[in-house]
């Protein structure tokens, strides 16, 4: 068994005579927070038991991208029937079969490997993890899969065959498998090669926007790849131009519920699919009402006080060699330790 993951906390500021007025707001802010997030949970109808009852799930698709006639999980119930469970947030961590190692590296660090420690990750944070992965032909995978399921219990499974070259298709197919299935402020789409402070992305996502449609990431622009050679070579690069749209960076973003309801109404085959999955995002965001947040704290290079992801960019999509990285970072002091809210200097610094 993994060793159990070590959670994040906050240090406690040095003993003061009296508060500063930075660190008044910061306590205030905490303690208004935590409130909001307390109403929020009591405010469903089942409480707490809302964020974990819905662990492993398999939804089933009548097409490619349709989710909207059945999903099976411990009770084999049809989403249809089935009432949407209330959270802040869900991430769908995007894996595949052969990120076992990647799996196994997350789960000894920022992602509880057991089910009480993911239960109170998500009522602590208000936000929803799990494994998103589709199905394949190949029997021993779908048994060793099988085996990971039973054993962890924190998946969503597609059944959408799982290929790169889908993944524009896999993506569309989990927001609208997600939406199905959890009434959720925010969905995330997350890729399992990235180093995540939940707690940290729950204060950004809980924050307020006067826009209720937004397109929350990483954001970036860069020339098209029309070489074929090249990994991200895009076919369709003869619509494109020279250079991208401002588009999120994909090991990493969110979409507010409003925008993921307008894609789950979507017809299939009715909006372009380009080659890459965060060029086709970020087009249909272009071609929508959205608001375009930027937030360059969800692409860190390092850990600092303030990160929320770190990411080896523009060297990789995501870490490099991320089996062992994530565990190092996680052995970081600032990484793993560094408290949610920074100091007095460092928030009057940002300020």
């Amino acid at each position: 068994m993994p060793s159990p993951p070590k959670f994040f906390h906050s240090r406690h500021p040095p003993p003061a005579t009296r508060l500063t007025r930075s660190t008044a707001l910061i306590v205030f802010s905490t303690l208004s927070f935590l409130f909001s997030l307390y109403v929020f949970l009591s405010s469903t109808d089942c409480g707490h038991q809302c964020l974990s009852d819905l662990r492993s799930v398999r939804v089933l698709l009548d097409k490619p991208g349709n989710v909207n006639i059945t999903a099976t999980s411990d009770g084999d119930v049809d989403v249809n029937g089935t009432k949407r469970h209330k959270v802040m947030g869900f991430v769908g961590i995007q894996t595949g079969f052969r990120s076992v190692g990647r799996r196994r590296s997350l789960r000894k660090t920022w992602m509880p490997s057991y089910h009480q420690g993911l239960q109170r990750l998500e009522e602590a944070t208000g936000l929803a993890f799990r494994f998103v992965i589709g199905r394949t032909n190949d029997r021993s995978k779908m048994a060793q899969l099988g085996r990971e399921v039973a054993k962890y219990d924190d998946f969503l499974l597609l059944d959408f065959e799982e290929e790169y070259s889908k993944l524009p298709y896999k993506t569309l197919a989990f927001f609208k498998a997600a939406y199905a299935l959890y009434d959720s402020d925010f969905y995330v789409k997350a890729d399992d090669d990235i180093y995540l402070r939940p707690d940290r992305l729950s204060l950004l996502l809980a924050e307020e926007r006067s826009h209720s449609q937004t397109y929350l990431g990483c954001m970036k622009k860069g020339p098209v790849f029309t070489d074929p050679k090249l990994k991200w070579y895009e076919p369709l690069s003869y619509l494109l131009g020279l250079e991208y749209f401002l588009h999120a960076y994909g090991p990493l973003y969110a979409l507010s519920a409003d925008v993921v309801a307008s894609l789950v109404a979507l017809r299939n085959n009715s909006f372009r699919m380009f080659s890459n999955e965060d060029v086709t995002i970020g087009a249909w965001m272009l071609a929508m009402n959205v608001n375009f947040e930027n937030n360059r704290r969800l692409c860190e290079r390092k850990c600092t006080p303030t990160f929320i992801a770190v990411l080896d960019i523009p060297k990789c999509s995501g870490l490099c060699n991320p089996e062992t990285r994530i565990l190092e970072l996680h052995r970081q002091e600032m990484c793993s330790n560094g408290s949610t809210f920074p100091s007095d200097d460092k928030q009057l610094s940002l300020a």
